[in-house]
């Protein structure tokens, strides 16, 4: 291609874009990885994240070194012109960074897996048209999709309802620890090693070595039960030699251990989410062809680690764990929004209170005075189980979500407590109906707005790429400007509803104290 100002104003563009949306990834799916962790008080939120972001850039690191640019074939490049696949790119990008903010500031997780796939589809039916579209991948790619979310639903429910009627609400009880929770470690751990085996570091050449000689050799299932009955001797032998103190950690220690297995895994293999489009706008305009592999160097892959890192650290990335972790909480009183109709409906099929019949622990302060949102077993499962989802869907090729698949489990879990049962229940379950609906509003989003702006960049050229880069930032802010107002907004109603359950309680108090010296 010879050199031109489209040329330029596009490599421009996509740097900028590639920066930009490797952060805003990390900014939304930060509340996937420590959500857990957060939720449950093990660590804080800033010491979650700083963990966690370790593991996001060793992961990243140790990414394949060959990376897609036509995500999961949804498209066909090869179809297209290098113009209009220029376009599509950039459509690609323009789309994800103001649709991922816009999210992200809303408090709302979105996958940024499914939001790069139907990008790509929509791009590639307005510049390519029927044709241009693997038709067959795509229809893999929505079934996985909604198959994870399902067994991820399923799995968290009857697995926290198991260990929550043989634990108890007390997970840091001593005497039932010792009973139970070498087995249950045991079952935990033996789905995380599973997870960074078959989806996490499934390209680390000696990793790929023993799971070649233990689970090609011996099948899946022997070699699970063998882990499951090794795993459990090992934390038995930990209970007996740290006693009380082990036995009151043990299920903390196992939601970090797990908050490190996706974080590993989300650097890794959700790197290219963002970086594909951007790394395929190079490559055309360096060599002037289309290739569906890029050698990428591992400086680069450090860098979108660090990106991916200071995303997770971002003001919008707290809104979006502090949300999700809010919609699963045992709690009273929770600061969410969901629509007027999405409470309607969740009072609709909701269940009747009774507060005897809640499963989960009665809701607790912290040393700092912090709601504890979950307690440390719900945690481990929580990350357990989204781990163990993502690995069973990788080994059998199906491209799942992280954000979809973290989220099912939260609730999943919280209703097998039923948390649904106490304070702000219709909030929590309308803010559930609310975040489905913007998965299914998202995808709309994502595959319409970039087949308009790729549409756009083709016809217009370098003018329509300023026009769309117009339009990104015009939407960006007006959406910071109603995000915040709906923060302020949310802070405040929260607080009002605390003062009226204070009240309540207060005066309950008070009758029966003045009862008690009439009698």
């Amino acid at each position: 291609m010879e050199p031109t100002l489209f040329m330029y104003s596009a490599g421009i563009v996509a740097v900028a874009m590639l920066v930009w949306d490797t952060i805003e990834v990390g900014r939304n799916d930060a509340a996937n990885i420590v959500n857990a962790v957060f939720g449950a008080r093990v660590l804080r939120r800033r010491t979650a994240v700083y963990v966690a972001g370790v593991a996001v850039i060793l992961g990243a690191c140790a990414a394949s070194l060959v990376m897609e640019t036509a995500r999961k074939g949804i498209f066909d490049p090869e179809q297209l012109s290098l113009r209009d696949a220029l376009s599509v790119y950039l459509g690609v990008y323009l789309t994800d960074t103001v649709l991922l903010y816009s999210f992200s500031a809303f408090g709302m997780p979105v996958s940024t897996t499914a939001g790069l796939v139907f990008s790509l589809l929509g791009g590639g039916l307005a510049l390519g048209g029927i044709e241009a579209v693997h038709w067959g991948k795509t229809s893999e790619v929505i079934t996985a999709i909604i198959f994870s979310i399902l067994i991820t639903g399923l799995a968290g429910f009857a697995v926290q309802r198991v260990f929550r009627t043989v634990i108890g609400q007390d997970c840091e009880n001593p005497k039932q620890v010792y009973k139970h929770g070498a087995w249950i470690a045991g079952f935990l751990l033996t789905g995380l090693v599973y997870f960074i085996l078959m989806k996490g570091m499934k390209n680390v050449a000696f990793i790929n070595t023993v799971r070649t000689n233990t689970f090609d050799v011996w099948g899946a299932p022997l070699v699970l039960i063998v882990l499951w009955a090794v795993f459990t001797v090992v934390v038995e032998a930990i209970l007996l030699i740290g006693k009380d103190r082990a036995a009151r950690r043990l299920f903390s220690g196992l939601a970090i251990v797990g908050m490190l297995a996706i974080a590993f895994g989300f650097g890794q293999n959700d790197l290219c989410n963002s970086t594909s489009p951007g790394l395929a706008t190079w490559l055309i305009l360096r060599h002037g062809e289309i290739a569906h592999q890029i050698p990428v160097p591992t400086w680069l892959l450090f860098s979108c680690g660090i990106l991916l890192f200071l995303g997770m650290t971002t003001q919008n990335a707290q809104r979006v764990t502090r949300a999700e972790v809010n919609t699963g909480s045992q709690g009273d009183v929770v600061r969410l929004y969901a629509p007027a109709w999405c409470i309607t409906l969740a009072k609709l099929i909701m269940p009747h209170k009774d507060d005897h019949k809640v499963l989960a622990p009665e809701p607790r302060l912290t040393e700092n005075h912090k709601l504890q949102h979950y307690d440390s077993l719900r945690a481990a499962v929580i990350t357990s189980i989204s781990g163990s989802t993502i690995a069973f869907a990788s080994g059998l090729g199906l491209p799942v979500s992280t954000t979809y698949v973290a989220f099912a489990a939260v609730v999943a879990s919280g209703y097998a407590d039923r948390i649904f049962l106490r304070g702000d229940a219709h909030l929590k379950l309308g803010r559930t109906i609310w975040v489905i609906c913007g998965w299914l509003l998202s995808a709309c989003i994502a595959a319409s707005a970039t087949a308009a702006f790729a549409k756009t960049i083709s016809l217009a050229g370098a003018v329509g790429i300023a026009l769309c880069l117009a339009v990104n930032l015009t939407v960006r802010h007006r959406m910071k400007k109603r995000a915040d107002a709906q923060e302020e907004r949310l802070i405040r109603e929260a607080a009002e509803r605390k003062k009226a359950v204070l009240g309540e309680r207060f005066q309950t108090l008070s009758a029966t104290d003045h009862d008690d010296e009439r009698m």
